[in-house]
């Protein structure tokens, strides 16, 4: 197992936010995470990038329990999440960004490597390199808060709601390159309020309410599931 979250609990001071979940992600896949605004998705995915400390339970990358590590040692084994609401560094340019992105490489050649790719990947941010990041569309910025998590070389990716607030068309775009960088052997756990496309890209997903995981079943499974269609797929 790649990825395995053992019983894991997380309070923010005397709130419980996590009850004891449970998920693994095998080598190769891209699973969502789905579930409402509060369900605890997010606090999932920091918990283990080691941006939250748990207060119990076990994460596992391999074989080596990542949960008592600081969030750049977890970005050094390979494991890199893009944030929630893009979060990329407004007064610095593109490639100021990406730079930042490998700050865990020594490598040059790797990371010269790794931004050729990048820039095959989002050709529209090579044309932006020496543009300030905070002139950029949003749809622009999320290609960069993707790009700049893929220059840290990731096994593993996290992506934290990449369609937040983009127009159909952009989110298609973004899906279909979610799926291109999962075939160059990332694998991706995805937490996604579009559950139709989270769940046609996926190979398997989680349902999250209040804390706590409530279903696991592979994506075809979820999107005929009634309770699913009903409460994220509009009926």
């Amino acid at each position: 197992m790649l990825l395995s979250v053992n019983d894991l609990y997380v309070n923010y001071g005397n709130v419980e936010a996590l009850h004891g979940i449970n998920l693994q992600v095998e080598e190769g896949e891209i699973v969502t995470i789905l579930g409402a605004n509060g369900a605890g998705k997010s606090t999932t995915l920091m918990t283990i990038s080691g941006l939250v400390s748990p207060r119990e339970g076990q994460i596992f990358y391999k074989d080596t329990e990542i949960s008592v590590m600081q969030g750049h040692e977890v970005v050094k084994l390979g494991i890199a999440q893009v944030p929630e609401g893009r979060r990329v560094f407004a007064t610095l340019t593109v490639q100021e960004n990406l730079n930042l992105g490998a700050f865990t490489l020594s490598d040059k050649d790797k990371i010269n490597k790794t931004m050729e790719w990048v820039f095959e990947l989002f050709p529209r941010l090579k044309e932006r390199r020496e543009q300030l990041a905070g002139t950029l569309s949003g749809g622009e910025q999320q290609m960069l808060a993707i790009a700049r998590g893929l220059m840290a070389s990731p096994k593993i990716l996290l992506l934290d709601e990449p369609s937040l607030g983009l127009a159909p068309i952009l989110v298609k775009s973004i899906f279909a390159t979610i799926k291109e960088i999962n075939e160059t052997g990332v694998t991706v756990l995805l937490v996604e309020q579009n559950a139709r496309a989270a769940l046609k890209l996926a190979n398997r997903g989680y349902v999250m309410e209040v804390g706590k995981i409530v279903l696991e079943e592979s994506s075809d499974k979820l999107l005929k599931n009634p309770q699913v269609r009903k409460a994220y797929l509009g009926g």
